[in-house]
């Protein structure tokens, strides 16, 4: 197992992060006034290298705990590393979810094809039509904000974190739809994370193949919880430190993981506080503005941490928190006509996701069983969306480049 550990482990250090240290050492070494002779790597990196490096991973892991049955058979083993649908973002599978269906017969199954594809086109809704809008806006002011205000740069704030969302985990859908489509059957990667009420709930929200991998691999490993109160704040914010590691070799990126960890860390220390305070409103009416500022609480925070994701450096990253805290102004709205469909197309995303979160078509008995009219208008209208209003000449999916 360690074998296999620290030679997997080390392909992905030398493709992905050898410039990285080499860089730091080499300013050490001038700071010190010392020579340093290693230059830096100039290679391409493997297609899907980080996910494929944590699904066999997990694989050799599961395997010596015992929970999954060597593999005899290369070709299956090779699949299993390599599944197309989800090789280049995930989500990242267990071998005793996936590795059994590689065994058994798939023949046509109306219900898969049908599912697959609808989950297939809400994703690429979510892509072409939000996402990839979005990131105009967003790459305006990013990429130039030094001639923007905090305000501009607030709202691109807010759009980058619906931007990612609807990037990866439309990415997710058209995934998972995809292979549903030929009878394999993927992991939820993504469960309305917006909708979460603490900085817990929303790293079981997202990203969930990736959470539970670190979480099963290195924290619970470290101790997890069942060690001391500042062991367990320790190992938060290490597992942390190496999942904004694992997106990137950028010092923003070890940043926006260590926030999270100390968000989690701080959730750890108020939670009686913050249970004694949800006990207190939950009747009625309060409990639903308690929920409420809860939830909006929750997104302000990882917003914040997205800055540091987004930005192009962290000067950058410094820059922009300082310009939203004290310099306002007027709102840069670019576009008119992409600005409104912008907001229209993300109303529509959060409407469909908060009646699928509070389950409100069972409250409403129009909806109880809709008629075949209204499902394939809702996927036509769909199609219609995406064919008009899709940004077609947009860059490659965000989760690409990790």
């Amino acid at each position: 197992m360690l074998i296999s550990i620290v030679s997997t482990c080390l392909v992905l250090f030398i493709f992905k992060y050898f410039n990285f240290f080499n860089d730091n050492f080499k300013l050490l070494a001038q700071y010190a006034h010392w020579k340093y002779p290693i230059g830096a790597l100039k290679i391409l990196l493997p297609i899907g290298l980080s996910f494929h490096t944590f699904q066999s991973l997990s694989y050799v892991i599961e395997v010596y705990r015992g929970n999954q049955k060597p593999e005899t058979h290369f070709g299956i083993y090779a699949l299993y590393v390599m599944f197309y649908p989800q090789l280049v973002a995930g989500p990242i599978e267990r071998p005793q979810n996936i590795l059994y269906q590689f065994y058994e017969k798939h023949n046509f199954n109306y219900d898969n094809v049908t599912y697959g594809l609808k989950l297939m086109l809400w994703g690429y809704f979510k892509k072409v039509v939000i996402a990839d809008r979005l990131s105009i806006y967003v790459n305006t002011i990013y990429n130039n904000h030094q001639h923007h205000n905090g305000t501009s740069l607030l709202l691109a704030t807010v759009f980058f974190a619906f931007q990612i969302y609807c990037d990866f985990s439309g990415y997710s859908d058209i995934a998972i739809g995809s292979a549903r489509v030929m009878g394999f059957k993927l992991m939820t990667n993504f469960n309305r994370p917006y909708f979460a009420k603490s900085i817990s709930e929303f790293w079981k929200r997202w990203h969930i193949s990736l959470s539970t991998w670190f979480k099963d691999y290195v924290y619970i490993p470290m101790g997890g919880n069942r060690v001391i109160k500042p062991l367990v704040l320790f190992n938060l914010l290490v597992t942390f430190l190496l999942s904004g590691f694992w997106h990137g070799a950028n010092w923003t990126y070890i940043i926006w993981g260590g926030l999270n960890g100390l968000y989690l860390a701080i959730g750890v220390l108020l939670y009686n506080t913050k249970s004694k305070i949800n006990h207190k409103f939950d009747k009625g009416y309060s409990s639903f503005f308690n929920q409420l500022i809860n939830i909006i609480f929750t997104f302000f925070l990882i917003a914040f941490s997205w800055i540091f994701f987004r930005a192009n450096s962290l000067h950058d990253a410094v820059n922009i928190i300082h310009k939203i805290l004290f310099e306002k102004g007027k709102l840069f709205i670019g576009d008119n006509k992409s600005m409104a469909y912008s907001i229209c197309f993300l109303t529509i995303l959060l409407i469909t996701e908060a009646i699928e979160e509070y389950k409100l078509f069972n409250k409403f008995s129009l909806y109880n069983n809709s008629s075949k009219l209204v499902r394939h208008l809702t996927y036509y209208s769909l199609i219609i969306i995406i064919m008009l209003f899709g940004v077609f000449d947009s860059s490659q999916f965000i989760y690409f480049q990790f």
